[in-house]
């Protein structure tokens, strides 16, 4: 290619694009596309609930709850530097709740406020986690104005260490199937992280039954479960509230399950608050770990599928 074929990308101010935090950049960033950039750069799976909510003393600017965990983030903007008054407002957010995620964007960080932001995610456990997002814009000549985010400071290895959680649990004395789970659901995310070319960002694993997945689509979520009772591994579209995303992806059933390769099961789970698209594989036992290799390779596989086949679909049915 050319030299002379290639752009060269600039900077532009962010003032020139909002002009004021709380009337221009928060509407903004609350959007569901905005706010779905926002966690595709940490990996989480965000909905927005609520603009300028009251948290004790303070107005938090944007309130949203963390799909896979179902726990509370606060998004905290600044148009300019970060500076102590911000800092201080997010401590209280911190102690006013019991499990928070607490995002603090900015348009430049000091060295003082990122070591402190490492500081809290080294001390504290796994119920909080603090993470600093420079925000920036550029354009490459004419072009639109786009918007990148660049973590500054984020947990310890993010997912915190396996053994330390395992280890809480045991000290909690929390069942063997919890222990069983967080281990699986760990494997399952370094094997994905192994793979050069999956399209799945893994997500921090729990001591859950369940483990999710973004597929790029605020409300909709690929979801893991590890039933243990009845020995079954299952991989399913998880759709919140919005069942006309349900019905829209239904009228493509045929195509969908042509592409897939497999039958799946179409639950439309009346009276919830939510709908499902779920594969199943029986006599998968979680205590044998010996067989852990081949769960891992059919989720891989039939999750990659997932996401490649829905992914496309729910984008023709929003756009």
């Amino acid at each position: 290619m050319s030299k002379d074929k290639l752009g060269k990308l600039e900077k532009v101010d962010l003032r020139e694009i909002w002009e004021k935090e709380d009337t221009h950049f928060t509407p903004w960033l609350a959007r569901e596309e905005n706010i779905e950039l926002l966690g595709s750069a940490i990996d989480m799976d965000l909905v927005v609930e609520a603009e300028e909510k009251d948290v004790g003393p303070f107005r938090a600017d944007i309130l949203c709850k963390d799909i896979a965990t179902n726990n509370w983030v606060l998004v905290e903007n600044q148009l300019e530097r970060t500076d102590h008054k911000h800092l201080g407002q997010l401590l209280t957010y911190a102690t006013g709740l019991d499990a928070v995620t607490i995002i603090w964007v900015a348009s430049e960080f000091t060295e003082e406020h990122r070591a402190t932001l490492d500081w809290l995610n080294k001390i504290t456990d796994t119920q909080y986690n603090f993470f600093g997002i420079k925000v920036e814009l550029f354009k490459i000549g004419d072009s639109k104005v786009a918007p990148v985010f660049n973590v500054v400071s984020k947990p310890n290895n993010w997912s915190r260490s396996i053994s330390s959680a395992a280890s809480k649990l045991a000290h909690d004395e929390v069942g063997e199937t919890k222990v069983l789970q967080l281990k699986f659901w760990s494997a399952l995310n370094e094997a994905i992280k192994s793979k050069q070319d999956s399209p799945l960002r893994v997500q921090k694993p729990s001591p859950k039954h369940w483990h999710t997945f973004s597929i790029g689509k605020s409300g909709v979520h690929l979801s893991m479960t590890f039933n243990s009772k009845e020995d079954v591994l299952g991989i399913e579209v998880y759709i919140i509230k919005d069942q006309s995303i349900f019905e829209g992806l239904e009228k493509d059933k045929d195509d969908i399950e042509k592409e897939i390769g497999k039958k799946l099961s179409w639950q439309p789970l009346p009276g919830r608050s939510a709908s499902r698209i779920k594969l199943d594989r029986n006599d998968s036992v979680l205590e044998n770990e010996s067989e852990w290799n081949f769960y891992i390779e059919w989720s891989i596989e039939h999750l990659e599928k997932f996401y490649h086949t829905f992914k496309n679909k729910l984008k023709n049915i929003t756009e």
